[in-house]
This record gives C-alpha cells, sequence and structure tokens, in this order.
C-alpha cells in the first residue's frame, strides 16, 4: 500500500526511525521495528490549552483496595442469555460490554487492580477485566491483550465480532446510528504529542508515544461507559473513540483487498503481512483511517504498544435457553 498521508506538519518520516531498545524496560516484547502511530489529528485539531504541559496526579488505580476475589456486578444486571456476566450477546458471540483493565491475583485469591497508564507487568502475571466506571488498560500489544484475555478464560475478539457489536444488526457506521454526530463518543480531541512534546513531528520518538504521564491527563482517556450513548443496540460501550481496541486478525492480502473494497474513506497506511489490527479510533482521531465502527488500523507488529492501544475479550455464546411453555402442557 501506499505511504500514510497526513496533513501537514505531521510527517510520516517518523515511521523511518529505527525504534529497537525505545520499549521500557518493563516490556516483554521486543519494540517494533519499523513503524510508530500513523493515525494523528490534523493540525486544525491541535488547539492551545491553557497548561499543555501540565500532567494529571499520579496514575492510580481505580480501587485502592484489593477487590475480594467473590466480588463484582450483580449477575442479573449485565448478562444475556448464553454470556457471562459482564457480556453482551452479539449473535454467537459474547463481547465484553467495556474495555478491558488488568487485574492480577493476590496471594490469598484477591483481585488486585494494575494501573491503567502503566505497561502490562513483563511477567504475564495478569488477567483481563471489564466494568463499568474505571480506566481502561492503555499501552498493552496485541500479544499481551491476547494473553490477558486467555488468562480470563475468553479470548480477543475477531474483526467480524466487534463489527457485529460496533454496526448493529443494520451494520450502522457508528453505534448511535448511520451518521456522525458529535460529542456521542469521546473522541476527536485534541492530539496530545502535538500539545506534550511539540507541533514537530520529526522530534517525536516511540517513548513519548508511551509516556504514562499522556493518560493522566485530564480530560482525554475516560472511564468506560461515560458516554452513555456510544453503547450501540447491544449496550456495548466504547467501542468508537478512547482507546484503539486490538482484535484477533492478522494482515493478509485478503484482508488489505476486503478494505480496499469497503466504500469508506480511509488516509493510506503501510501495512505489511503480519501486522495486527487495531479498530475503532481513540480519543484523539477524526475519522482519518475510517469513519466510526470502520476506522481500521493495520500498521502495525503485534508487538506494537502506545497510549492510544487498548483491548475488549470476546467469548463463544452457549445456546440461549428455549422459552417456556405457556400452555401448562408437558412438552
Amino acid at each position: 500500500m501506499n505511504a500514510l498521508r497526513l496533513p501537514l506538519p505531521i510527517s510520516f518520516a517518523l515511521a523511518a526511525l529505527t525504534l529497537a531498545g525505545c520499549n521500557e524496560v518493563r516490556s516483554a516484547a521486543p519494540a517494533p521495528s519499523a513503524t510508530i502511530s500513523p493515525f494523528l489529528a490534523p493540525e486544525s485539531a491541535v488547539t492551545a490549552v491553557a497548561d499543555a504541559g501540565a500532567v494529571g496526579e499520579a496514575c492510580p488505580a481505580d480501587a485502592g483496595a484489593a477487590i475480594p476475589a467473590d466480588a463484582g456486578l450483580d449477575a442479573g444486571a449485565w448478562s444475556d442469555p448464553g454470556c457471562p456476566e459482564g457480556m453482551a450477546r452479539a449473535g454467537r458471540s459474547c463481547i465484553d460490554r467495556w474495555e478491558a483493565h488488568l487485574v492480577k491475583r493476590g496471594p490469598e485469591g484477591e483481585i488486585l487492580p494494575l494501573t491503567h497508564c502503566d505497561r502490562p507487568p513483563a511477567d504475564g502475571d495478569y488477567e483481563a477485566r471489564s466494568d463499568p466506571g474505571v480506566f481502561p488498560q492503555a499501552y498493552i500489544s496485541r500479544v499481551e491483550a491476547a494473553r490477558a484475555c486467555k488468562s480470563a478464560g475468553k479470548r480477543l475478539c475477531s474483526m467480524a465480532e466487534w463489527h457485529r457489536a460496533c454496526q448493529g444488526k443494520r451494520g450502522s457506521l457508528y453505534p448511535y446510528g448511520a451518521h456522525f454526530q458529535a460529542k456521542k463518543c469521546n473522541s476527536e480531541r485534541p492530539h496530545l504529542l502535538s500539545l506534550r512534546f511539540g507541533s514537530d513531528s520529526r522530534r517525536w520518538r516511540y517513548e513519548d508515544f508511551n509516556d504514562p504521564s499522556l493518560d493522566r491527563e485530564p480530560g482525554f482517556l475516560e472511564k468506560t461507559g461515560a458516554f452513555a450513548q456510544c453503547g450501540g443496540e447491544y449496550g456495548v460501550y466504547d467501542l468508537v473513540g478512547n482507546l484503539h481496541e486490538w482484535v484477533s486478525d492478522t494482515v493478509d492480502d485478503a484482508l488489505i483487498e476486503k478494505m480496499d473494497a469497503e466504500d469508506v474513506t480511509r488516509n493510506h497506511q503501510p501495512s505489511h503481512t503480519g501486522n495486527g489490527v487495531f479498530l475503532g479510533g481513540f480519543f484523539s482521531t477524526h475519522q482519518e483511517l475510517g469513519p466510526g465502527c470502520k476506522f481500521t488500523t493495520v500498521a502495525h507488529e503485534p508487538t506494537y504498544h502506545d497510549y492510544s492501544t487498548g483491548f475488549r475479550c470476546c467469548a463463544s455464546a452457549a445456546p440461549a435457553p428455549a422459552p417456556a411453555s405457556s400452555s401448562g402442557r408437558r412438552p
């Protein structure tokens, strides 16, 4: 595919940087070899703020104390037939209603929350959870996201499952309908890298994309479910905006041909066979790589991570129970 075309002064010369060795020491995965996040907001979206260099409070775990091992949502409050609690049924699949956060098991079986703006632990000792009202996990690669889902007894969603949940039965471009409506989802914010590190993208480094202070900057990343109208007909929140979401698909010629055949407009982006895929855009994207549910990024290796990358999990739905007979007669 052709190189990504983006409005100046944002330059894709960043893609030529050699990123080996730029990963944090805690990362268990090798550093991506060639690409840096390509879907940057247009210059017009970069607006002045009163204190662009200020950072928020220290990255919090939403629960300051350990969560009891048996704690959770009311089993009947957010359950669909054939799905675990906290998941919605969309066709034959169950999908997390909220973007995932990470927890680990304590010595007594208690569940300990991990902070959303830190990289996942290098030892892989974590699992995915999906709850309303918490900051979702950012700075995560597809490899790590898949591990977190597996540890929770789930799996990464496929593109088809993700699109079904986002577009609904009518195939809408947005969770709330066919046409874009401002402020329905958490997107179109100013671009944080420009605000924090200057508009000259040639000076940005891979570690800048993984600066943990980015996702504790007030007014950008929001807690899960904060945008109540970004839920869609299945009640699955934040599929558009907030964080990009990794899916299980891998880039190949068939996937690129399918994307090219879609009746949507996308900026061109570099891609290679074997790259991972993430969907939906994040809080600073507009429609650079497709509108709403069709926003698709194929430019990064499965080990890539930055402040915009998140995920949610899926599972196969059990058959729905047959409706009870109302005749009073035995079947």
